[in-house]
């Protein structure tokens, strides 16, 4: 969790401090399994069956996801009053009087009826009222009507408006509110819209600026430029204007790329160099093994941090700096996950990346899998002659000569970008 009130205020208002932006998961479908500690809700809230057999759009709609995963009446419109169990709780808190104020005020300025969809994004958007959190990663979002998450983005967009308008001074930029669609097997060579079988929903239309791409993991395995150049074309064609967010490893999928962590700057290279979102799971950056013996089921994608490994283990310690270079010169270069990729050479291997909007342009060109020592690269395409250029990876800098950049580095990765 995400420990006392204090603690999560404190937590956005250090990573807006440092220009990080706070990013939750959202949840409408369900309220987590019921236990006998955490009982089910009542039966005009959820309900306890059919598990979806996920064959239709009703198949995945109205209905649990597993067993002991009650499914919240999504769909319904009939008002309900708030469970007895957390009424004496807000009471044993002394919030009771505060909470149901709140709630009377929401459902007075929305007009909404008191249904149970409506009740979860009220206590959802207080995190953007409350702590100014930037954006949600909606999770299960196939398993809820796409009437929900129009009513759900348009209530996230009012309540970061009016906590900007109430925090000036701790507000980053203008930027909107920003949304992530967790589409169970969404992936880019479908296209934007989602098949169910008997219906198709396209997402981007219903709340969503980016979905999360199921694809990345397997495409990870394709070449350096048959990857890229896919990405960049579907990119720019088919989700032109939209974005996609790529994963090689994440918490609940129990295939992800490389699982023995046997080629961590391989992953590094195809995550954070190709084109749209790149997801770092925790771990990724530091080799951190998802297979792990005596576990069942996720358990082994979540194991323990290898803090050990990145403070004594040396190879850790490249593997890290490695991805910390890459991850740095993406933040720095929009072009790279918003850009349109151009191979310059097959052999060796360099690409060039360029982005514009309005005014603004930025380019960079980039070497992999080069002979380490001396190296030559063809920037004629992308960089002016004599302009200066500085090789982010091995902190060089060089001149373009004859449209030719040299650099001489132990490295066999060049990351050129305009001084």
């Amino acid at each position: 969790n995400f420990g006392t009130e204090a603690d999560l205020a404190e937590m956005v208002q250090k990573a807006h401090a440092h220009g990080i932006r706070i990013m939750l998961d959202a949840v409408i479908n369900h309220t987590g399994p019921d236990t006998e500690i955490d009982t089910v809700w009542p039966a005009d809230w959820v309900r306890t069956e059919p598990v979806c057999n996920f064959k239709d759009y009703k198949g995945n709609t109205q209905c649990t996801l597993v067993k002991h995963l009650p499914d919240v009446l999504t769909e319904s419109d009939k008002p309900v009053e708030i469970p007895k169990f957390l009424a004496d709780k807000w009471k044993s808190e002394g919030r009771y009087e505060k909470e149901m104020k709140e709630l009377d005020e929401f459902f007075s300025r929305t007009g909404y009826p008191r249904a149970p969809k409506y009740y979860i994004i009220k206590w959802l958007t207080d995190y953007i009222t409350d702590y100014g959190i930037d954006g949600y990663r909606a999770d299960t979002v196939k398993h809820v009507g796409e009437d929900v998450w129009n009513e759900f983005k348009k209530q996230c967009e009012l309540s970061f408006a009016r906590w900007k308008r109430k925090n000036s001074d701790k507000a980053l930029d203008n930027n909107p509110f920003y949304t992530i669609a967790e589409v169970y097997n969404f992936g880019i060579s479908g296209g934007q819209n989602f098949d169910f079988g008997d219906k198709k929903v396209n997402y981007y239309d219903h709340g969503f600026d980016a979905m999360i791409n199921f694809e990345f993991k397997w495409n990870a395995k394709d070449s350096y430029e048959s990857l890229f150049s896919t990405y960049s074309d579907r990119l720019n064609t088919q989700f032109e204007g939209k974005s996609l967010l790529n994963y090689i490893s994440s918490h609940d999928d129990g295939q992800p790329f490389d699982a023995k962590r046997e080629k961590s700057f391989e992953s590094a290279n195809k995550l954070l160099l190709s084109p749209g979102i790149s997801q770092t799971y925790y771990g990724d950056e530091t080799g951190r093994s998802l297979v792990v013996e005596g576990t069942t089921g996720d358990a082994t994608l979540r194991s323990f941090m290898n803090w050990d490994d990145v403070k004594n283990n040396g190879n850790t310690k490249k593997i890290l700096a490695h991805w910390q270079k890459l991850g740095q010169f993406r933040k720095n270069h929009p072009s790279i996950g918003a850009g349109v990729h151009h191979q310059i050479s097959a052999a060796p291997y360099t690409f060039s990346r360029g982005y514009k909007s309005g005014k603004y342009i930025d380019r960079v060109v980039i070497g992999l899998e080069l002979p380490k020592g001396k190296k030559e690269l063809n920037v004629s395409s992308v960089f002016r002659e004599g302009a200066k250029l500085h090789d982010a990876y091995s902190n060089q800098m060089t001149t373009v000569i004859n449209g030719r950049a040299m650099i001489d580095s132990d490295y066999d990765i060049v990351l050129l970008e305009l001084l």
